[in-house]
């Protein structure tokens, strides 16, 4: 690839080329030995600027394909990802007492949420390198994602989930065409079973971290970020973390326009975590390299993650930042749901609300200014999990027979006379 110089080992700090080693780094394993993917950025220069992109009609995150890394252009799949919205939230931000708080609705995506960003890129991978199969391990989102993407491009599609996934994201990815295996299990479980399979039967793997070309797709919504906010990066970014991929994939994303001058700053990461599945905010808070292993607990499935397999970039990203990380409950989390809605009109998962719900955690702490211009970004859908969206919602529909007499006095109930 005429833009990547080589990839290199977030922990040791061997280079590889592409062609040396197809996931991580040999000697420091699957979680230590992520790979960054290290540009040429003299030669992206000559291919992409300021005038460039406000001159182009490619409206979704290909728009950066300079910045990417794909070789075979020819094998881009026809759905179109990104440059998703980025709303200006006057009433939610009135709530908080924020002048420029910017709500991103990943759930606009293909299958609504940002996992879409990284299977676009794998499927392109995959193809580039002949495979014929490609799987991942999810939660949901990333299965729903990569099964569309396989879908239109005629890879076959092995996902592995845990047997506790939401029904909504399986019925997705089902309808999409994959084979789906369901692991007694956690996600952790349906990780391993896959990354196994995955090098027994030489399947080209989407997993997380592990690929080191996934992070590249998702840093393409902090591109869009800056882009929509007339070349400034914001002040503070919020965004739910559970492996740690999109967090570190932001990072990239923001420091990539950095680096070629087309932003003059670079944002705070605030990365936000279920209190029952916090691996990274125990290990940021307690100034460590690498989580320790538990057993998640969250209404928060796409964060529900006891491993992180993306964990040594994620720290690393919220650090040079200068950001942080925090908890949030799940009665938070399901809290910020219809808050979210109501106040801006993006309907939003819990992991992908888990954002919001930390703003609202360090706006009452007093850690926030109001003058800050602040980006959450929801993750994804709240249709991906409508029972949880159900539990967050203390209104009920009312049953009534047809006439006006009933429906006034159903009016009369709702307060609206």
């Amino acid at each position: 690839m005429s833009n990547i110089l080589h990839l290199q080992c977030v922990s040791c700090g061997k280079t590889y080329s592409t062609s040396d080693t197809e996931y991580t780094c040999p000697y420091c394993g699957d979680i230590s030995g992520t790979l960054d993917v290290v540009y040429d950025y003299e030669f992206i220069k000559s291919q992409l600027s300021k005038a460039s992109l406000e001159n182009s009609h490619e409206y979704s995150h290909w728009r950066y394909l300079p910045l990417l890394p794909v070789d075979q252009p020819q094998l881009i799949p026809p759905l179109q990802v990104g440059f998703t919205p980025l709303y200006k939230a006057e009433k939610l931000g009135e709530q908080l007492g924020l002048n420029g708080l910017y709500i991103k609705d990943e759930g606009k995506n293909p299958t609504a949420s940002m996992k879409d960003r990284a299977s676009s890129i794998a499927v392109v991978k995959a193809l580039e390198k002949g495979a014929r199969v490609i799987t991942t391990a999810s939660t949901g989102n990333a299965a729903s994602s990569l099964s569309a993407f396989a879908a239109v491009t005629g890879l076959d599609c092995l996902i592995f989930v845990p047997e506790n996934a939401p029904r909504a994201k399986v019925a997705q990815l089902l309808s999409f065409g994959a084979k789906v295996l369901m692991i007694r299990g956690t996600y952790d479980h349906a990780f391993d079973q896959c990354r196994l399979a995955a090098n027994k039967w030489q399947w080209y793997c989407r997993n997380t971290a592990i690929n080191p070309y996934l992070g590249e797709g998702k840093k393409t919504a902090a591109l869009e970020i800056c882009e929509q906010l007339s070349w400034k990066a914001p002040d503070k970014v919020f965004v739910s973390v559970g492996d740690g991929c999109i967090i570190a994939g932001l990072w990239k994303g923001f420091q990539d326009f950095y680096r070629l001058g087309f932003i003059d700053k670079l944002p705070q990461l605030i990365g936000v975590q279920a209190e029952k599945a916090a691996p990274l905010v125990k290990a940021f808070v307690e100034g460590k390299d690498m989580a320790e292993t538990l057993i998640p607990e969250t209404v928060a499935d796409s964060i529900s993650v006891g491993n992180p397999r993306d964990q040594v970039k994620a720290l690393r990203a919220v650090r040079e930042s200068g950001g942080k990380m925090i908890t949030v409950s799940d009665d938070q989390i399901l809290e910020a749901i219809p808050l979210v809605a109501r106040g801006s009109g993006v309907f939003g998962e819990p992991a992908g609300v888990a954002g919001y719900a930390g703003l609202r955690k360090m706006v009452d702490l007093r850690e926030i200014d109001a003058s800050e211009k602040i980006v959450v970004i929801i993750t994804g859908n709240g249709l991906k999990d409508i029972d949880s969206a159900m539990m967050a919602v203390k209104e009920k529909p009312l049953i009534v027979e047809p006439g006006l007499d009933d429906i006034e006095n159903a009016l009369l109930s709702f307060g609206l006379f």
